[in-house]
């Protein structure tokens, strides 16, 4: 029976081993499992630029998706909050579709919007702000003229800025709100969602004008993983490590 699996929020980077060697022999297995692997969001834990592909984590990272690819796989990836610098770079080094958002396919059979997720959070208006000026034409222009190294360290003042306002901030505040998922839900009609970002792994029932929708929030990877099979019978949470 053929699947798609999902993933997101993996936030690779080398100050992290485990998960990286986790997600590593998580893509030698892949091919055994199902015929497509799209990647939801923040594979990265930041992105510089595509010309921070010299360097070897990010090249490594690279070389094993283009190796599942080679195998067979069908690999693509959402743009998160964390690398939405991810470009056309990335995508041929790693034989990698870079998809737009809200991406409407068909899963095994059913009709199915997939998305990062953080533009659901829309009761936190001082993140929504933050997304419109640095996902702009003229702000990505102008950041990736500067220097790498400039590119790098203007990124980990942001991480720390962002970590600060997050303390700051109720939990709700920072979870999607459902009225932005139903307004979606009812602005393409399909019967299944699925994203990522917040971290909190679960399935949620949408009843929008009528009609059942189903939800499926992907988690993170920090010391385990998972990830979201879905077939022609439906979707299910997988550990990883199995």
């Amino acid at each position: 029976m053929s699947a798609a699996i999902f993933v997101s929020d993996l936030h690779l980077c080398p100050t992290r081993p485990v998960t990286t060697r986790l997600f590593l022999d998580f893509l030698d297995a892949v091919p055994g499992q199902a015929e497509s692997l799209c990647i939801l969001g923040d594979l990265f834990n930041y992105w510089a630029g595509d010309d921070d592909l010299d360097d070897p984590f990010n090249g490594t990272v690279a070389s094993a998706l283009r190796k599942l690819a080679g195998r067979g796989v069908q690999v693509s990836l959402l743009a998160g909050n964390r690398d939405f610098l991810l470009g056309p770079g990335f995508a041929v080094a790693s034989a990698t579709q870079v998809l737009g958002e809200p991406y409407l396919t068909s899963v095994c059979g059913t009709p199915t919007l997939l998305l990062h997720g953080d533009s659901l959070c829309t009761n936190d208006r001082t993140y929504q702000d933050f997304c419109r000026e640095v996902r702009s034409v003229a702000w990505r222009e102008t950041f990736l003229a500067r220097p790498l190294a400039e590119r790098h360290a203007e990124i980990e003042a942001m991480r720390v800025r962002s970590e600060e306002q997050k303390s700051l901030k109720p939990a709700a505040v920072m979870d999607v709100a459902n009225d932005a998922v139903d307004s979606l839900l009812r602005q393409y009609a399909y019967p299944r969602l699925i994203h990522g970002h917040t971290h909190r792994t679960g399935l949620h029932e949408h009843i929008v004008d009528g009609r059942r929708c189903e939800r499926w929030v992907l988690g993170d990877w920090y010391e385990t993983g998972s990830y979201l099979r879905c077939d022609e019978s439906g979707c299910s949470f997988m550990p990883w490590p199995r």
